[in-house]
C-alpha cells in the first residue's frame, strides 16, 4: 500500500502544497544485537552488511560483531542472502555460530 507525503513549501512569500506519493522502499531483513550491560557511559555502534549493534560493555559489543560477522560468513557460504533464509535455516546458523534461539510464542486466533 502506498503511502501518501504531503509537503508543504514556502516559495516568495506563500505557500505552495505539494501532494507526492511516495513508493515504499524495498524492506531488509537484518540483524539487531542490541547490548544492555554497558556501564561505563561509553555508547557503542556498529552497522554492517545486514546487521547493526547498539549498546554493550566493551566485551559484550565485541562478541555481537564476531557473531554478526560469523553469520555473514555463513549466509555467503550457502550464496545466500539474509532475506533468502526462513525461521528454520536461521535458527540453524544462528545454533551453528553459537547463538541461542529466542522462543516465540504463538498468536492464538481465537
Amino acid at each position: 500500500m502506498d503511502t501518501v507525503g504531503a509537503c508543504l513549501l514556502a516559495r516568495q512569500g506563500s505557500l505552495q502544497r505539494n501532494v507526492e506519493i511516495m513508493r515504499p522502499k524495498e524492506i531488509k531483513k537484518f540483524l539487531l544485537g542490541l547490548g544492555l550491560d554497558a556501564k561505563d557511559g561509553h555508547i557503542r555502534a556498529t552497522k554492517g552488511e545486514n546487521f547493526y549493534l547498539y549498546g554493550g560493555s566493551k566485551e559484550t559489543h565485541s562478541e555481537m560483531q564476531e557473531k554478526a560477522i560469523k553469520f555473514n560468513e555463513e549466509l555467503k557460504k550457502r550464496h545466500k542472502d539474509l532475506d533468502d533464509v526462513g525461521k528454520q535455516e536461521f535458527n540453524e546458523i544462528a545454533s551453528k555460530i553459537g547463538l541461542k534461539p529466542v522462543e516465540t510464542k504463538s498468536k492464538n486466533t481465537h
